[in-house]
């Protein structure tokens, strides 16, 4: 292994442990997340879309610290040792409506199926604005000569 691919690995174990570490501040019960994102219309498994979960305090908001998955080639992704209490996920693909739930954790294994949606229409306050011409614009009218 050459000196890159330690640094690299030191790297993703700090990164890993100080994850954890993140959403310290229960009494120390860890759940084992799995998670499964596919499309909604098909059924077929979303690779590479990213997963993230945030930590969420007791008025709701959302804590700065989290943590990022990347869904595999089946679109599944795990995270070990995820303490317990309330976690907000994301997930987010190209081309696919972001997806976004509140979760209390609480069991030792929990698995979460995400399906995503098509994107929606944009709405727009142009919409009933009929659309440019393509046609050269005409002349201005010229102002009525003066006496």
């Amino acid at each position: 292994m050459d000196a890159r691919m330690k640094i690299t690995f030191k790297v993703i174990f700090f990164l890993l442990a100080f994850a954890s570490l993140a959403f310290a501040g229960n009494d120390g019960s860890v759940c084992n997340i799995s998670f499964t994102v596919t499309r909604e219309w098909n059924g077929k498994p979303v690779r590479n879309a990213s997963i993230v979960l945030h930590p969420v305090d007791k008025n709701g908001k959302q804590q700065a610290n989290g943590v990022e998955l990347k869904a595999d080639n089946e679109g599944k992704a795990s995270f070990e040792a995820l303490p317990y209490g309330k976690i907000r996920v994301q997930v987010l693909a190209p081309g696919m409506q972001t997806y976004g739930e509140d979760f209390v954790i609480n069991q030792k294994t929990r698995e979460i199926e995400v399906k995503l949606k098509k994107p929606q229409a944009q709405y727009s306050i142009y919409d009933d604005k009929k659309p440019a011409s393509k046609e050269a614009p005409k002349d201005p009218p010229k102002d009525p000569p003066t006496k």
